[in-house]
Protein backbone atom coordinates (compact mmCIF):
# COMPACT_ATOMS: atom_id res chain seq x y z
CA UNK A 1 0.00 0.00 0.00
CA UNK A 2 1.34 3.42 -0.89
CA UNK A 3 1.46 6.33 1.34
CA UNK A 4 0.36 9.89 -0.71
CA UNK A 5 3.49 11.89 -0.31
CA UNK A 6 4.05 15.43 1.27
CA UNK A 7 2.32 18.23 0.08
CA UNK A 8 5.27 19.87 -2.00
CA UNK A 9 6.74 23.53 -1.32
CA UNK A 10 7.28 26.04 -3.88
CA UNK A 11 9.91 27.98 -4.03
CA UNK A 12 9.66 30.26 -0.89
CA UNK A 13 9.71 27.33 1.10
CA UNK A 14 5.65 27.70 2.10
CA UNK A 15 2.80 25.36 1.22
CA UNK A 16 0.80 25.89 -1.75
CA UNK A 17 -1.98 28.18 -1.58
CA UNK A 18 -5.13 26.07 -1.85
CA UNK A 19 -3.49 24.70 1.88
CA UNK A 20 -3.62 27.76 3.06
CA UNK A 21 -7.06 28.32 1.94
CA UNK A 22 -7.97 25.35 3.64
CA UNK A 23 -6.34 26.27 6.82
CA UNK A 24 -8.11 29.47 6.77
CA UNK A 25 -11.16 27.33 6.62
CA UNK A 26 -10.68 24.95 9.25
CA UNK A 27 -9.30 28.25 11.60
CA UNK A 28 -13.25 29.26 10.75
CA UNK A 29 -14.62 26.19 11.41
CA UNK A 30 -13.35 26.52 15.02
CA UNK A 31 -14.21 29.76 15.47
CA UNK A 32 -17.79 29.07 14.79
CA UNK A 33 -17.48 26.58 16.90
CA UNK A 34 -16.55 27.98 19.80
CA UNK A 35 -18.90 30.92 19.14
CA UNK A 36 -21.52 27.64 19.44
CA UNK A 37 -20.07 26.27 22.48
CA UNK A 38 -20.55 29.99 23.67
CA UNK A 39 -24.16 29.99 22.85
CA UNK A 40 -24.78 26.46 24.30
CA UNK A 41 -23.34 27.59 27.25
CA UNK A 42 -25.26 30.41 27.71
CA UNK A 43 -28.24 28.91 26.97
CA UNK A 44 -27.78 25.73 29.77
CA UNK A 45 -26.40 28.85 32.00
CA UNK A 46 -30.21 30.31 31.12
CA UNK A 47 -32.00 27.50 32.42
CA UNK A 48 -30.89 28.38 35.78
CA UNK A 49 -32.87 31.67 35.64
CA UNK A 50 -36.10 29.65 36.50
CA UNK A 51 -37.71 31.62 39.41
CA UNK A 52 -39.50 29.64 41.71
CA UNK A 53 -43.31 30.78 41.82
CA UNK A 54 -44.30 28.45 45.37
CA UNK A 55 -41.78 28.13 48.10
CA UNK A 56 -42.35 24.71 49.81
CA UNK A 57 -43.47 26.19 52.98
CA UNK A 58 -46.78 28.70 52.28
CA UNK A 59 -49.24 30.18 49.56
CA UNK A 60 -47.13 33.43 49.86
CA UNK A 61 -47.76 35.63 46.65
CA UNK A 62 -50.89 33.34 46.04
CA UNK A 63 -54.59 34.61 46.57
CA UNK A 64 -57.45 32.33 45.96
CA UNK A 65 -61.26 33.02 44.48
CA UNK A 66 -63.86 30.14 44.72
CA UNK A 67 -67.36 30.48 43.49
CA UNK A 68 -69.92 32.41 45.82
CA UNK A 69 -67.03 34.03 48.17
CA UNK A 70 -64.66 37.61 47.75
CA UNK A 71 -61.33 37.19 46.95
CA UNK A 72 -59.05 35.64 49.24
CA UNK A 73 -61.56 33.94 51.12
CA UNK A 74 -60.56 29.96 51.64
CA UNK A 75 -63.55 28.68 51.97
CA UNK A 76 -63.17 25.23 53.72
CA UNK A 77 -59.15 25.68 53.58
CA UNK A 78 -59.60 24.36 49.94
CA UNK A 79 -56.07 25.45 49.38
CA UNK A 80 -53.52 24.71 51.31
CA UNK A 81 -49.73 23.73 51.83
CA UNK A 82 -48.57 20.40 53.40
CA UNK A 83 -45.59 18.19 53.02
CA UNK A 84 -43.99 20.81 51.15
CA UNK A 85 -46.77 20.51 47.88
CA UNK A 86 -49.38 22.99 47.32
CA UNK A 87 -53.20 20.97 47.72
CA UNK A 88 -56.67 21.32 46.50
CA UNK A 89 -58.37 19.34 49.39
CA UNK A 90 -61.91 18.87 49.80
CA UNK A 91 -61.96 16.88 53.44
CA UNK A 92 -64.18 19.59 55.23
CA UNK A 93 -66.82 19.79 52.57
CA UNK A 94 -69.80 18.19 53.00
CA UNK A 95 -70.57 18.53 49.09
CA UNK A 96 -69.27 20.21 46.20
CA UNK A 97 -71.87 22.62 45.85
CA UNK A 98 -70.73 24.77 42.42
CA UNK A 99 -67.81 25.79 44.85
CA UNK A 100 -64.98 26.04 41.59
CA UNK A 101 -61.85 27.72 43.26
CA UNK A 102 -58.76 29.54 41.86
CA UNK A 103 -55.55 30.30 43.51
CA UNK A 104 -54.07 33.15 41.65
CA UNK A 105 -50.36 34.22 41.44
CA UNK A 106 -49.21 37.98 42.51
CA UNK A 107 -48.17 38.92 39.16
CA UNK A 108 -49.41 39.22 35.68
CA UNK A 109 -47.31 37.66 33.15
CA UNK A 110 -46.72 38.12 29.13
CA UNK A 111 -43.62 35.69 27.81
CA UNK A 112 -42.54 32.75 29.86
CA UNK A 113 -42.22 29.21 30.59
CA UNK A 114 -44.38 27.88 33.39
CA UNK A 115 -43.58 24.51 34.45
CA UNK A 116 -44.85 22.40 37.59
CA UNK A 117 -45.25 18.58 38.67
CA UNK A 118 -49.17 17.50 39.53
CA UNK A 119 -50.92 14.41 40.42
CA UNK A 120 -54.71 13.10 41.09
CA UNK A 121 -55.38 11.71 44.93
CA UNK A 122 -58.30 10.30 46.51
CA UNK A 123 -62.06 10.10 45.52
CA UNK A 124 -63.99 13.22 43.84
CA UNK A 125 -66.38 15.49 46.55
CA UNK A 126 -69.56 14.55 46.71
CA UNK A 127 -71.79 16.45 44.30
CA UNK A 128 -69.05 17.55 41.32
CA UNK A 129 -69.72 17.10 38.13
CA UNK A 130 -69.16 14.41 36.14
CA UNK A 131 -66.56 15.71 33.51
CA UNK A 132 -64.24 17.35 36.49
CA UNK A 133 -63.36 13.82 37.74
CA UNK A 134 -59.42 13.77 38.10
CA UNK A 135 -59.55 17.29 36.73
CA UNK A 136 -57.85 20.60 37.24
CA UNK A 137 -56.27 22.98 35.34
CA UNK A 138 -53.41 26.11 34.62
CA UNK A 139 -54.86 28.96 33.86
CA UNK A 140 -53.06 31.59 31.52
CA UNK A 141 -53.78 34.74 30.32
CA UNK A 142 -56.23 35.14 33.65
CA UNK A 143 -58.17 38.11 33.63
CA UNK A 144 -56.79 40.06 36.89
CA UNK A 145 -58.80 38.33 39.80
CA UNK A 146 -60.01 41.76 41.07
CA UNK A 147 -61.94 42.35 38.21
CA UNK A 148 -64.69 38.54 38.87
CA UNK A 149 -67.55 38.71 40.05
CA UNK A 150 -68.37 36.98 43.18
CA UNK A 151 -70.44 34.13 42.02
CA UNK A 152 -68.52 33.73 38.56
CA UNK A 153 -66.95 30.22 38.09
CA UNK A 154 -64.15 29.90 35.99
CA UNK A 155 -61.69 33.44 35.22
CA UNK A 156 -61.86 34.52 31.48
CA UNK A 157 -58.56 32.82 30.73
CA UNK A 158 -57.00 30.02 28.59
CA UNK A 159 -57.38 26.68 30.30
CA UNK A 160 -54.16 24.01 30.36
CA UNK A 161 -56.56 21.30 31.10
CA UNK A 162 -55.07 18.91 33.19
CA UNK A 163 -56.68 15.28 32.90
CA UNK A 164 -56.15 11.91 35.11
CA UNK A 165 -57.13 8.53 34.03
CA UNK A 166 -59.52 6.31 35.16
CA UNK A 167 -57.33 3.14 35.19
CA UNK A 168 -59.10 1.82 32.04
CA UNK A 169 -59.68 4.08 29.28
CA UNK A 170 -57.46 6.67 27.29
CA UNK A 171 -57.69 10.28 28.29
CA UNK A 172 -55.66 13.02 27.04
CA UNK A 173 -54.13 15.72 29.63
CA UNK A 174 -52.59 18.76 28.43
CA UNK A 175 -55.44 19.93 26.18
CA UNK A 176 -56.64 23.21 25.65
CA UNK A 177 -60.39 24.91 27.16
CA UNK A 178 -61.12 28.51 26.80
CA UNK A 179 -63.44 30.04 28.89
CA UNK A 180 -64.66 33.68 27.77
CA UNK A 181 -62.16 33.12 24.91
CA UNK A 182 -61.13 32.30 21.60
CA UNK A 183 -57.82 30.89 19.97
CA UNK A 184 -56.69 30.20 16.28
CA UNK A 185 -55.17 26.34 15.03
CA UNK A 186 -53.62 25.64 11.86
CA UNK A 187 -54.87 29.22 10.55
CA UNK A 188 -58.69 28.44 12.04
CA UNK A 189 -60.67 30.01 14.84
CA UNK A 190 -61.57 27.70 17.35
CA UNK A 191 -64.77 28.20 18.95
CA UNK A 192 -65.10 24.87 20.53
CA UNK A 193 -65.18 24.90 24.59
CA UNK A 194 -62.46 22.43 24.61
CA UNK A 195 -59.70 20.40 22.18
CA UNK A 196 -57.83 17.53 23.25
CA UNK A 197 -53.92 17.34 23.12
CA UNK A 198 -52.00 14.18 21.54
CA UNK A 199 -50.69 13.27 25.14
CA UNK A 200 -50.11 9.93 26.46
CA UNK A 201 -53.19 8.66 29.70
CA UNK A 202 -51.84 9.33 33.10
CA UNK A 203 -53.34 6.66 35.23
CA UNK A 204 -53.34 6.53 39.23
CA UNK A 205 -50.95 8.73 41.67
CA UNK A 206 -48.13 9.79 39.37
CA UNK A 207 -46.54 12.52 39.43
CA UNK A 208 -46.84 14.49 35.79
CA UNK A 209 -44.56 17.08 34.66
CA UNK A 210 -46.92 19.61 33.11
CA UNK A 211 -45.06 22.91 30.91
CA UNK A 212 -46.81 25.90 29.26
CA UNK A 213 -44.49 27.83 26.88
CA UNK A 214 -46.12 31.47 26.28
CA UNK A 215 -45.58 34.12 23.48
CA UNK A 216 -48.05 36.91 24.52
CA UNK A 217 -50.66 36.88 21.05
CA UNK A 218 -48.20 34.73 19.63
CA UNK A 219 -47.13 31.13 19.78
CA UNK A 220 -48.40 28.89 22.84
CA UNK A 221 -47.35 25.44 23.47
CA UNK A 222 -48.39 22.71 25.76
CA UNK A 223 -45.52 20.27 26.54
CA UNK A 224 -46.10 16.92 28.88
CA UNK A 225 -43.34 15.39 30.32
CA UNK A 226 -41.19 17.03 27.64
CA UNK A 227 -43.04 16.62 24.35
CA UNK A 228 -45.54 19.22 23.01
CA UNK A 229 -48.75 17.51 22.92
CA UNK A 230 -50.59 20.76 21.72
CA UNK A 231 -50.07 24.27 19.91
CA UNK A 232 -51.96 27.44 19.13
CA UNK A 233 -51.86 31.05 18.68
CA UNK A 234 -53.12 34.57 18.86
CA UNK A 235 -55.56 34.02 22.17
CA UNK A 236 -58.30 36.04 22.06
CA UNK A 237 -61.46 37.61 23.89
CA UNK A 238 -65.13 35.45 23.01
CA UNK A 239 -67.38 39.26 22.29
CA UNK A 240 -70.14 36.91 22.91
CA UNK A 241 -69.02 35.66 26.31
CA UNK A 242 -70.75 37.66 28.80
CA UNK A 243 -67.83 38.07 31.63
CA UNK A 244 -65.11 38.44 28.47
CA UNK A 245 -67.22 41.36 26.74
CA UNK A 246 -67.04 43.16 29.80
CA UNK A 247 -62.94 42.95 29.69
CA UNK A 248 -63.12 44.72 25.68
CA UNK A 249 -61.22 47.62 25.36
CA UNK A 250 -61.89 49.78 22.17
CA UNK A 251 -62.66 46.67 20.63
CA UNK A 252 -59.41 45.09 20.88
CA UNK A 253 -59.95 41.30 21.40
CA UNK A 254 -56.66 39.67 21.23
CA UNK A 255 -54.36 38.72 24.71
CA UNK A 256 -51.42 40.30 25.24
CA UNK A 257 -50.62 38.94 29.08
CA UNK A 258 -52.35 38.22 32.31
CA UNK A 259 -52.45 36.36 35.38
CA UNK A 260 -51.65 32.55 35.97
CA UNK A 261 -53.62 30.35 38.48
CA UNK A 262 -54.25 27.03 39.51
CA UNK A 263 -57.75 25.17 39.61
CA UNK A 264 -59.65 23.23 42.31
CA UNK A 265 -62.46 21.65 40.38
CA UNK A 266 -63.37 19.32 42.69
CA UNK A 267 -61.43 16.29 42.72
CA UNK A 268 -58.14 16.44 45.24
CA UNK A 269 -55.08 17.36 43.25
CA UNK A 270 -51.11 18.28 44.36
CA UNK A 271 -48.87 20.75 42.49
CA UNK A 272 -45.30 21.48 43.34
CA UNK A 273 -42.00 22.82 41.75
CA UNK A 274 -44.36 25.64 40.64
CA UNK A 275 -41.78 27.73 38.66
CA UNK A 276 -41.04 30.38 35.56
CA UNK A 277 -38.71 31.60 33.11
CA UNK A 278 -39.76 34.66 32.06
CA UNK A 279 -38.37 34.74 28.02
CA UNK A 280 -36.84 37.61 26.61
CA UNK A 281 -38.08 38.12 22.65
Amino acid sequence: MSMNPLPPRNSAGTLPHRLNTFSVLSLALLATLGLAGCAIGKDASSQSQWISLFNGKDMKGWTPKITGYDLGINHGNTFRVEDGVLKVAYDQYDKFGGKFGHLFYKTSFSRYRLRLEYRFLGEQTPGGPGWAFRNSGIMIHCQAPQSMSKGQNFPVSIEVQLLGGDGKNARSTGNLCSPGTHVVMNDRLLTQHCFNSKSKTYHGDQWVTAEVEVHGNGIIKHLINGEVVLEYEQPQLDEKDADAKKLIKNDDRMLQEGYISLQAESHPVEFRKVEILPLEE
